[in-house]
């Protein structure tokens, strides 16, 4: 009797350790990443001729050129997660600890071939080639994971302000001048915006809603096994 007593409760603690597994299985949330459009974003960062979309934005089709004097365009980005930001190789302030953070992040992703990383000068007319090439190689850029990239003034602001929606206006007077944000993005194998979030912050708590980069990992990671 006292054997099957025994064995009664050890399969009453099994079956309740399984029934508290299944119910917590259940009631988790799941996680999941929104899809951003013009209309969910701050209006500062986009051009007034979007703001009304509410669906289906990508980014745009591009061609820029990287440290390497190599063409870029969103055919090296085809199929593949990617974070992109906007930066200038002469910044003084938030720069430097945007470019260390994604330093940190490239350590992270150089071993998932899917994910890379982009960032676009907003002083094309600075940033040469031969400029950022120094720059990559003072940063221990690896070229394959990240490019460093210079283009037409032009279209680095209506990429800014039309697919990434990360870059307030400057001067009114100056239609292409451009304040960069501290705006790390999340784009998917799709092309589309899956978050933004604060370059300057690698793991300090928010309370404004913004994650920091340690959560963009994070995002980045559950994409990448999606």
């Amino acid at each position: 009797m006292k054997v099957r007593n025994k064995k009664f409760f050890v399969f009453m603690g099994v079956l309740l350790v399984v029934i508290f597994i299944a119910i917590y299985t259940l009631t988790k949330p799941k996680k999941n990443l929104p899809i951003f459009s013009p209309s969910d974003v701050n209006p500062q960062l986009v051009d007034t001729t979007i703001q009304h979309i509410i669906n289906n934005h990508k980014i745009a089709d591009f061609t820029f050129t990287n440290q390497n004097g190599k063409k870029i365009t969103q055919e090296d980005y085809k199929n593949t997660i990617y974070v992109a930001d906007f930066f200038f190789t002469t910044c003084p302030t938030i720069c430097p600890i945007m470019t260390d953070n994604m330093v940190w992040l490239q350590e992270k992703i150089k071993d998932l071939p899917h994910v890379k990383l982009l960032s676009h000068s907003v002083t094309p007319d600075i940033d040469s080639v031969p400029v950022l090439k120094e720059y990559a190689i003072k940063k221990g850029v690896i070229d394959s994971k990240w490019n460093l990239v210079t283009g037409n003034k032009k279209d680095i602001y209506y990429i800014a302000r039309k697919s990434y929606l990360a870059v307030e206006t400057g001067k009114p007077e100056e239609l292409y001048d451009m304040v960069h944000t501290e705006n790390f993005i999340l784009i998917d194998k799709k092309g589309r915006i899956r978050g933004f979030y604060d370059g300057t912050n690698l793991d300090q708590p928010t309370e404004d809603g913004v994650k920091n980069v340690s959560q963009l990992l994070e995002d980045i990671i559950w994409l990448n096994n999606q």
